[in-house]
């Protein structure tokens, strides 16, 4: 039996076995087009989901380390000798910003994932939405 080259893909291996099978009135070509987009639309989707990952990842790293700024800062301005009204006033003006700060990040991180999550499956409902009228097209050509 000769041995088949390790290259060959799963898609070349159902092609060949459909045409070695000759199975009337089956356009296999036409099934693995079929296959090959909707597994190209699933890496799609996938990339589009892991560049919104890490675009997200790095927004929040971004955030992190302006965070722990403010709070270098902040640790810098308490050791300044001041009377317990300024301190106060300094520690209220501190804990708003990073409420604000919070608010606005939360409200950035998820829009970022909206987005992420929206683009990954737009491009799955696109596909589906091909697929099916390539099915109406077949069945209309019968």
């Amino acid at each position: 039996m000769a041995k088949q080259p390790e290259s060959d893909s799963f898609m070349d291996m159902f092609g060949r076995f459909g045409r070695d099978l000759k199975v009337p009135n089956v356009d296999v070509e036409a099934i693995l087009a079929h296959h090959r987009k909707n597994l190209e639309a699933l890496e799609k989707s996938a990339r589009a989901g892991a560049a919104g990952a890490t675009s997200l990842l790095s927004r929040q790293r971004e955030m992190l380390q302006d965070t722990l700024r403010e709070i270098a800062d902040m640790a810098q301005s308490y050791r300044a000798p001041g009377n317990p009204q300024e301190l106060m006033a300094k520690q209220t003006e501190f804990a708003r910003k990073s409420f604000e700060a919070a608010l606005k990040n939360a409200g950035e991180v998820a829009e970022l994932a909206r987005k992420s999550g929206t683009e990954s499956i737009e491009i799955l409902r696109a596909r589906i939405k091909d697929a099916m009228e390539e099915i109406r097209a077949g069945y209309g050509q019968k």
